[in-house]
């Protein structure tokens, strides 16, 4: 799919399991700017897979810090766990064609099964590659453990995939407007990822990029963490015949110590900033955006 959109839309898709921070504030205003400067549309997105840590306090939380700050949004807020039935579609899809597999192993399988390769490869989060212990189980094998109620994830063969595939994975990085970069990705990077949890029935990658082609997502502006797993997503979509938006990745705000703002570092939340007085002129400010310029090509 190329640039020559009629009307760009854009989605600010946060995790209703916390408070919004600088961070989020960060990405959701240069989305807002964007799709004004487009002349296009934000939709807001809750990425609520995850239904045991998501609240509706969070996310009612979230559109009120968001219309604080001044952002508005095209039509209801849309929420993943609406989507599961879409996941599994997709899911079902790679399935048909041997292109995912069952896996049983936990967390501590995996570690277990290196704990004597110093030298492991590692995925772009830093997380040791699977080393495809599940892939090699016999079909029977496979069907005895999921009769018996055993718990599986389902995994991405990424080797079958690459092979199915046989071409460059390229995606369209636009950074802050309408300057072409065309970046070629390498998914094997990610080995065998995971596509639905034993616990939750889709994983992000793929319940992002089904989401972005349902909704119509002409442009996803995220953080630079996420980067690398455009590659991967852009191998989904690919395999699952989906639209393939531009990617503008912008940088991160960090800490003092250089670590990237976060729920779980505790950075102080926007409700607690209003309730301190700070205003959304003076965030607006602190974060720089009325210097950003955001261009689009004709």
């Amino acid at each position: 799919m190329t640039r020559s959109y009629i009307s760009h839309v854009f989605r600010f898709a946060p995790s209703p399991n916390g408070y919004l921070h600088l961070g989020h504030a960060f990405s959701a205003l240069i989305n807002h700017e964007m799709a004004q400067a487009s002349g296009g549309s934000l939709l807001l997105r809750m990425e609520d897979i995850d239904v045991e840590r998501c609240r509706t306090e969070f996310e009612q939380a979230i559109s009120e810090d968001l219309a604080w700050l001044g952002l508005s949004w095209e039509g209801p807020v849309r929420r993943q766990s609406e989507h599961f039935d879409a996941y599994g579609e997709a899911l079902a899809s790679l399935e048909q064609r041997g292109l995912v597999y069952p896996c049983f192993c936990s967390r501590t399988d995996v570690v277990n099964a290196i704990a004597d390769k110093p030298n492991w490869p590692r995925d772009p989060d830093g997380s040791p590659l699977y080393p495809g212990t599940c892939r090699h189980l016999s079909a029977a094998e496979r069907d005895a453990r999921l009769a018996a109620g055993q718990p599986a994830a389902l995994r991405l063969d990424m080797q079958a995939a690459l092979a199915l595939l046989r071409r460059k994975i390229v995606w369209h990085e636009y950074g802050g407007g309408a300057e072409r970069r065309d970046i070629c990705g390498d998914p094997s990077l990610w080995g065998d990822a995971v596509l639905s949890r034993k616990d939750i029935p889709a994983s992000y990658h793929i319940a992002v990029v089904v989401d972005d082609a349902l909704q119509g997502i002409t442009d996803v502006v995220r953080g630079e963490d996420l980067f690398m797993a455009t590659s991967l997503h852009r191998l989904l979509q690919i395999l699952l015949d989906l639209p393939a938006p531009a990617y503008h990745h912008h940088e991160l705000l960090r800490d003092v110590a250089g670590r990237k703002l976060s729920k779980s570092l505790r950075a102080k939340s926007l409700r607690a900033m209003r309730r301190e007085g700070v205003t959304p002129g003076e965030i607006k400010d602190q974060l720089g955006i009325a210097k950003r310029i955001f261009a689009f090509a004709s």
